[in-house]
């Protein structure tokens, strides 16, 4: 009842909101998200398990309570008073100890509580996370989430960011992934434990980087040579238009002196 109050209350004061200026609104279905994250699932699944493991240890402990009741009932024609007494105590501690273990395992600090929060709390961290990055990038005012108590009456779909979180989550995760596993091979390079087809695939891919850097020094080895040889070849054709030009001026001027000397012999 308290939480459908709050409920209206707080759809009271969104409409007030809207009222008053325009909003950007988005919701989320946090369990349509979370069925979609592989590490929420493996978490589940995990949690369940042992769930599963702690009611059968508790059944088992009750239908042993059980038996030692049915046996007393069916005895107690021939047992004395103190025999009686004694195995009535011992079902009472044995009652006793099975609500403590119920408490363990499934009080409000006890191991499921414990247990959940270390596997699937991170995820709904990263749930959180992403939705508060992407409200502040598209600059939502408000987001809300489908799965919770508060009602909605209507929602468009276009105002559904679930795939946008789930795709932000992945990226995340693969990104985080690619770091450990980046931080995973330089620890054991670090200490030295590659395995033999790690340190063979280390030393492909050492031999391929060197390779490729061969390869690059050749190719500029070659680029240097070529660019030499044109120098040289332009140096040499402007030596020999040099030569030509030189020769020819002193033809030219052999010949002039030539004609100044016949001119000479004429005039005497």
């Amino acid at each position: 009842m308290k939480k459908n109050i709050l409920s209206v209350v707080l759809l009271l004061i969104v409409a007030t909101s809207f009222a008053q200026k325009s909003q950007r609104i988005a919701y989320i279905d946090m369990e349509y998200i979370l069925q979609n994250i592989p590490e929420y699932i493996k978490a589940q699944n995990s949690l369940n398990a042992k769930v599963e493991k702690w009611k059968k240890k508790l059944d088992k402990e009750a239908r042993n309570i059980e038996v030692l009741k049915t046996d007393l009932v069916n005895e107690k024609a021939i047992l004395t008073k103190d025999l009686i007494e004694e195995r009535e105590e011992d079902i009472k501690i044995k009652q006793e100890s099975l609500r403590r273990l119920e408490s363990l395992y499934f009080g409000p600090n006890g191991d499921m509580y414990n247990f959940r929060k270390q596997l699937i709390k991170p995820v709904q961290d990263q749930v959180y996370n992403s939705v508060q990055t992407i409200a502040s990038r598209k600059k939502y005012d408000f987001v809300f989430d489908k799965s919770s108590d508060l009602v909605m009456l209507y929602s468009n779909k276009k105002h559904d960011i679930s795939n946008l979180v789930v795709k932000m989550i992945n990226i995340d995760q693969k990104k985080q992934a690619k770091k450990d596993k980046i931080a995973a091979k330089k620890e054991l390079l670090k200490n030295g434990e590659l395995s033999e087809k790690q340190q063979q695939a280390a030393a492909k891919k050492a031999a391929l980087k060197q390779k490729k850097l061969t390869e690059r020094e050749e190719r500029i080895k070659k680029i240097e040579e070529k660019r030499k040889a044109r120098l040289k070849a332009r140096a040499e054709k402007r030596n020999l238009l040099k030569e030509k030009r030189a020769a020819l001026k002193k033809a030219q001027e052999e010949k002039k002196k030539q004609e100044e000397n016949k001119n000479k012999e004429e005039n005497k």
